[in-house]
């Protein structure tokens, strides 16, 4: 292993052996029972089995003071990966190598003994890191002002919430200086406050102090503010590495479907708002066709049709562009207006604010008197594309012009003297 790679594996593969007709756990009495008679009626079968692999066949190499976030949908193996890193399961196949200590939270409470306390499991996770009661001390007072448990750090961590877990568990985790922390979707749990707090400490410690993070996040605004570079998992397969712009660009892109219309399905709606609920929002170009793409400056509609169950006093419609990490851009509404029981159809049109280029998501909501009852963060996707740019926008157009490109009427005049 090169001594810039802290971490090195080779042709790395997990497989499972899942057993279809298996007597079923449960976690009654009763249950098991049940289960063990439904078992009695396979005796005599052949067992049917299946190969399924978590993990195909993974190489990669991640330098010293690396932050690399490690993304894809839910099965891709993101977590059997970390899970095989940190030593908790083992790979059929594969090798890792790695240098120095090693730290991983990857789900509340790991390394944690419930019956112990917290300042208890502190010096604990500590012994198990390899470091001395010495070292353990200096870090101690910044570990418990971190994670804002001083008033429970005697209390048995099983009677802690799950978020006081997950501070006292990342504060220990960052605090003891591995050189390689691992952190899987368990930041999730905690507060908004907190998560950023943990944000900040992991750019730190690997900024300032060199220290290496893989990342597992779903919130690829997170991911990208952390990480620089980047994993792609689809299906227990690596499909790309590399810089973090251009892996999380990969992966929205292999998710995002532009088909300018989308109709929100039936089991999606039947148990919202009695009040009333949207059926399809489309997406129409300058000649009224239903498109997916629309070139940047070209004029283009919002077509959103929905159902009123009941008579509305002051009804409005509104809809939002947001980024494909969520971020809010834009919104657009109706002016407030009484509405009758019915199926109508909104058509809001756009000749003015224009876009960059990229993937949009679209996102509805209805209100009544000022309060919202339906909103839909739809699967509906825009994408803003360069066809037919003059070669003048062209040039003015790029990826540090912003979100909202607003050409505005300008006077330029000559000043003498």
């Amino acid at each position: 292993m090169s001594k810039d790679h802290i971490i090195q594996v080779e042709g790395l593969s997990k497989q499972y052996i899942l057993n279809r007709n298996a007597a079923e756990k449960s976690d009654t009495l009763y249950g098991n029972v049940l289960g063990a008679v439904k078992g009695l009626r396979t005796i005599g079968r052949k067992k049917e089995t299946e190969e399924f692999w978590a993990l195909k066949n993974v190489s990669f190499e991640v330098e010293r003071g690396d932050r690399v976030g490690v993304i894809g949908r839910n099965g891709a193996g993101k977590s059997t990966l970390l899970k095989i890193l940190s030593r908790i399961t083992p790979p059929t196949k594969g090798r890792i190598e790695y240098t120095g200590r090693m730290a991983s939270l990857l789900e509340v409470g790991t390394g944690f003994h419930g019956d112990l306390s917290g300042r208890e499991n502190i010096y604990l996770n500590g012994s198990i890191l390899g470091m001395s009661k010495q070292e353990i001390d200096k870090k101690f007072d910044e570990i418990v002002a971190f994670s804002e448990v001083e008033r429970f750090l005697d209390t048995p961590v099983k009677r802690y919430s799950s978020g006081m877990y997950v501070r006292l568990a990342f504060a220990v985790a960052a605090h003891l200086e591995p050189e390689i922390l691992i952190v899987d979707e368990v930041l999730a749990v905690g507060d908004a406050a907190f998560q950023k707090k943990c944000l900040g400490k992991m750019q730190d410690v690997s900024t300032k102090e060199g220290r290496t993070i893989l990342f597992v996040s779903h919130n690829m605004d997170a991911v990208q503010k952390l990480c620089n570079k980047g994993l792609l998992m689809h299906k227990g397969e690596l499909l790309q590495q590399g810089g973090i712009d251009a892996v999380i660009s990969s992966y929205i892109s292999n998710n995002a479907l532009s088909n300018g219309f989308f109709e929100i399905e039936k089991n999606q709606i039947e148990n919202l708002s009695q009040m009333g609920k949207v059926l399809s929002v489309s997406v129409l170009n300058a000649h009224n066709e239903v498109s997916g793409e629309i070139p940047t400056g070209s004029s283009w509609k919002i077509s959103i049709r929905f159902v009123l169950e009941k008579d509305h006093d002051f009804f409005v419609i509104g809809y939002g562009f947001q980024s494909l990490f969520g971020n809010p851009i834009n919104t657009s509404w109706s002016s407030g207006r009484p509405m009758k029981r019915g199926v109508y159809e909104a058509v809001f049109s756009n000749q003015e604010i224009f876009y960059t280029t990229g993937q949009y998501k679209i996102a509805v909501g209805l209100s009544n008197n000022n309060h919202s009852y339906f909103y839909n963060d739809t699967e509906s996707f825009l994408t803003i594309s360069d066809a037919g740019m003059a070669y003048e926008t062209e040039r003015i157009i790029n990826k540090d012009s912003g979100l909202i490109l607003n050409q505005l009427p300008v006077e330029i005049r000559e000043i003498n003297g």
